[in-house]
């Protein structure tokens, strides 16, 4: 060092270092849920908006770390300089806000929410993702400071608990404004933070870059393909995990953050000093990918918390098994950064892959099995059951016992397809994949025959199935989600569903395909509401529906009435307009329809505009969180005449929303009901639930005196809180009960 002897060198900082890198991860990924549930209000609940955000923090991250490389090679002093001047200037950016960008055109959301995100917190986002690599290289500049790659386990530690800290502590308890501000403040700790480890390792300004007494050796290029393959499958594999559990359950953070939290707690077990626990499962993960891998190809009747615990337990343990073999690849301290460099961009690889080109190319998740039989060909090559070196075994006897296997492991996918196809009890499944999960590990010596294995239990666990709805082309793929049409001849019907939920459904016998069915028979809040407007409100009642669907409620449409539809996905509309769907043309074909989002498009109709207002906005199975706050609720009463009444379908398997609506209810001064509409077994109708607000109780009592049979009841007791842009946690309303299985 210039100047100093290391008896006079400051001493290694260790504590300094760990307490920055874990103050600035943590902000790094407390940041990521707040900014995503900010944007909610102007970009729905659809899991690619999610994905989308999960692309530009892994776009920043890598270009945070490309920052990071760059800097690295520069004298100490002026890394220091440099770094803490950035940081001051990205400061005025502060508290975050959104950025002022105009709505989206209906199929510009794939590019337009990532520049949104990107404008709205890129600058301090992008710096912050700097530090971790950044502080580790400071920390090896002094020479008594040991290996640094333990710290970034310790990074990855922070990062998981700013992400488990937003939907347990931050979001319940604090409004956006007060999160943003925090966050901030959080930000001039960290500003704090680096100048005192700058100043820890002032004096080492001619040690970095350090001067190897032999110039190090250039990584091999298939190394570096290597890393990036090794990150770019956990990334792409966390994200298509993320879109099962927000397509089926909610879009909300707290589903948001577990993949990613799984993600990020992988890093620490895996970059641990300690190798044992990566050792343990990273033997696992053969069995894991095995057993919950072949389930990776399921389309349909997959809800419940068993598949949801199975697809986050084979992505941690995919993600520690990868990492770990990526550590135990790692290159020399002083190729630190380059390696960091090369794992971001394998992240961003497997983000793009997921969350750009899977949506494009695929008509389902395809992308979800084609990364689980990529990790099957990356997993590390420790074995459970290397039975080919037991003393005394020939050759030829280990050829016969493949053999064996390979013919015992066809009779058993022949079998499990059998069970599936006549629907055998599940014990009998599961026997039949508990002994493929055995013969698969006795083969993870031939690592391609445990990938082909593995694909076949793909299949015949329900892969099948998928495979032919591909084929048939009953599927088509949008940025909002997966819709599947599908004729049930046997029981005269179409149905479109939105991932595994029953979005609508039509008869296919000519005599009833004008018969409204699923949700909305004669027994539900809204046919109630449809099928008496004229009478309620005379012949030129005016009719809004916030979701198309397949269009069903269009066939209560009288002479005379006026009704609106408002739906933001392109690919729903397609439906009605190609015949796959008639109701519209039918019963109603003078119907306007509003391509874009709901609550946006209803800002800006003339108030007054409808009588009877339907928000039926699911996404998969839950209406998106921006259409329930209290400003959604505005811009509905605002559009409702003032004898008008509203309806919202709340029917859901994981949130119980009536408390929640009863709070608006009650802040406003409105009236409600509650229509449960539980159909005859056996009928073409669903039961559902629909709430019916007015301004007036009498307008309610006049709905009711329309079907006298029909009881609607009261709302159940309020929230204590009401939901709005700036506060909203669903927390209190989950129905844990319920995850644990849900009939079809």
């Amino acid at each position: 060092m210039a100047g100093v002897t290391p008896a006079t060198a400051p001493g290694p900082s260790r504590a300094l270092f760990v307490v920055t890198i874990l103050a600035g991860s943590f902000l790094l990924f407390l940041v990521q849920p707040m900014v995503a549930r900010m944007a909610l209000p102007r970009l729905g609940g659809a899991p690619n908006v999610w994905n989308s955000a999960m692309l530009v923090y892994q776009a920043l991250l890598l270009a945070g770390y490309f920052y990071a490389h760059r800097l690295s090679r520069m004298p100490l002093r002026r890394q220091a300089t440099i770094h803490l001047s950035l940081l001051a200037v990205a400061a005025l950016t502060l508290p975050i806000t959104l950025a002022g960008l105009p709505p989206p055109r209906p199929g510009t959301e794939v590019v337009w929410v990532p520049a949104l995100l990107a404008l709205t917190i890129g600058p301090v986002f992008f710096l912050v993702s700097a530090q971790a690599p950044l502080m580790q290289r400071w920390f090896a500049a002094d020479p008594r400071a040991g290996e640094p790659w333990a710290l970034y386990a310790a990074s990855n530690l922070g990062s998981f608990g700013g992400l488990i800290a937003y939907p347990l502590l931050v979001e319940p308890e604090l409004s956006i404004h007060a999160q943003s501000w925090g966050w901030s403040i959080g930000y001039g700790v960290l500003l704090a933070l680096i100048a005192l480890a700058a100043r820890a390792r002032w004096s080492a300004a001619d040690v970095i870059p350090a001067q190897a007494a032999e110039p190090l050796q250039p990584v091999p290029r298939r190394r570096i393909a290597l890393w990036l393959a090794l990150a770019a499958v956990p990334s792409g594999l966390m994200l298509s995990t993320t879109t099962h559990l927000t397509t089926d359950i909610f879009a909300m953070p707290l589903l948001w953050v577990i993949p990613l939290g799984l993600y990020l707690l992988s890093f620490v077990i895996a970059f641990a000093d300690r190798r044992g626990a990566a050792r343990v499962v990273s033997a696992l993960a053969w069995a894991a990918v095995l057993g919950a891998g072949g389930m990776a190809m399921i389309s349909q009747g997959s809800s419940g918390l068993v598949p949801v615990m199975l697809s986050v337990v084979l992505l941690f343990v995919i993600c520690v098994a990868l990492h770990a073999r990526m550590y135990d690849l790692r290159p020399p301290a002083e190729q630190l950064t380059l390696f960091y460099l090369v794992m971001s961009a394998g992240g961003a690889l497997g983000g793009v892959f997921t969350a750009l080109v899977a949506p494009l190319v695929f008509d389902w998740v395809w992308e979800h099995p084609l990364l689980v039989l990529a990790a099957t060909a990356l997993l590390p090559a420790e074995r459970l059951l290397d039975w080919r070196r037991m003393r005394g075994l020939q050759p030829e006897m280990v050829k016969l016992g493949l053999a064996a296997l390979l013919g015992t492991a066809a009779f058993l996918v022949w079998l499990l397809l059998e069970a599936n196809a006549l629907a055998e009890p599940g014990w009998q499944r599961a026997l039949c994949t508990a002994a493929l999960v055995l013969i698969g590990l006795l083969l993870t010596p031939w690592r391609w025959l445990v990938t082909a294995l593995l694909l076949a239990v793909m299949i015949a666990q329900g892969g099948d199935q998928t495979l032919r709805d591909t084929r048939d082309g009953v599927r088509s793929r949008s940025y909002f989600g997966v819709y599947t049409v599908r004729d049930h001849p046997s029981e005269g019907i179409r149905t479109l569903a939105h991932g595994t939920t029953l979005h609508g459904e039509q008869s296919l016998d000519p005599v009833m395909k004008r018969m409204p069915l699923s949700y909305y028979g004669p027994g539900s809040g809204a046919g109630i509401a449809f099928a008496n407007a004229s009478a309620l409100y005379g012949r030129g009642a005016r009719l809004g529906v916030v979701g198309l669907g397949t269009g069903s409620l269009a066939c209560y449409h009288q002479r005379g009435e006026r009704l609106t539809y408002f739906e933001i996905d392109p690919a729903v509309l397609r439906y009605s307009r190609d015949g796959t769907f008639t109701y519209i043309r039918d019963c109603a074909p003078d119907t306007q329809i509003v391509l874009g989002d709901a609550r946006l498009e209803l800002a800006k109709v003339a108030p007054g505009s409808f009588d009877v207002l339907a928000i039926d906005a699911f996404s998969s199975d839950a209406i998106p969180l921006h259409l329930m706050t209290s400003e959604a609720f505005g811009v509905y009463l605002r559009a409702l005449s003032p004898r008008g009444v509203l309806l919202v379908h709340i029917s859901n398997r994981y949130i119980d929303l009536e408390p929640v609506l009863a709070a608006e209810v009650r802040a406003r001064g409105l009236a409600g009901a509650m229509r449960e509409d539980v159909p005859p077994y056996g009928s073409d109708w669903t039961a559902s639930s629909w709430v019916a607000i007015a301004r007036d109780s009498d307008q309610l009592a006049a709905l009711g005196q329309k079907a006298p049979a029909m009881a609607w009841r009261p709302l159940v007791a309020p929230a204590a809180r009401r939901w709005n842009d700036d506060h909203a946690s669903i927390l209190p309303y989950i129905q844990w009960r319920n995850f644990l299985g849900h009939p079809q």
